[in-house]
């Protein structure tokens, strides 16, 4: 699914035009980028939860050559399922 797919079904099941179909599509993904980028949590009930989280650099190794090499530090984004999401999926 694409973000046009997300646009298209506002679109069909709201009523709103595509144009203000598009505007609450990209305003949701900035809302939530947007607090993510601040480190903030971001939890939508009977969905999930979206955190970023810090990782330290470390050591690591390149499968090809074996040589080892540094990876860096970096903030990654996990998501993690509510339990009712999990329930849906496996029912």
């Amino acid at each position: 699914m694409t973000k046009i797919d997300i646009i298209q079904d506002v679109y069909e099941k709201l009523g709103f035009s595509k144009k203000d179909s598009a505007r609450i599509v990209e305003s949701v993904f900035d809302i939530i980028k947007d607090n993510l980028t601040s480190g903030e949590k971001i939890k939508i009930s009977g969905f999930g939860n979206f955190v970023v989280k810090e990782k330290k650099s470390r050591r690591g190794r390149n499968p090809q050559t074996g040589d080892e090499i540094a990876i860096s530090a970096r903030r990654v984004l996990t998501f993690k399922s509510s339990q009712v999401f999990r329930k849906a999926l496996n029912d």
